[in-house]
């Protein structure tokens, strides 16, 4: 698990690596949501191009940051999901709170 946090004028970008499960999801929400706070961005971008395995806690850790994000009046958008984890982001409906790219 890894995480890379770029902060952009109005963007924060989290790229993302490994596997998302219950035992690294706390610290990457934790680390995403510390940029969100102090910057109130307008656009979070998760960008899953290097996960190779996301268990519900994934799921849990995006539907949180679109509340977030919603709540300072911003979006999220997800970028670069592989084709089991994007099946697997439309099966929970995420496709409904967000932008899957």
């Amino acid at each position: 698990m890894g995480i890379s946090v770029k902060e952009d004028e109005g963007r924060v970008t989290a790229l993302l690596s490994g596997e998302i499960d219950h035992h690294n999801a706390p610290l990457l929400r934790a680390e995403i949501d510390n940029a969100l706070e102090r910057l109130r961005p307008e656009e979070l971008v998760l960008d899953f191009g290097e996960v190779s395995f996301m268990d519900s806690s994934g799921i849990g850790l995006v539907i949180g940051r679109c509340k977030l994000m919603k709540d300072i009046g911003g979006r999220v958008m997800i970028n670069n999901a592989g084709n089991s984890i994007k099946k697997v982001m439309k099966l929970a409906g995420l496709d409904m709170l967000t932008t899957i790219c």
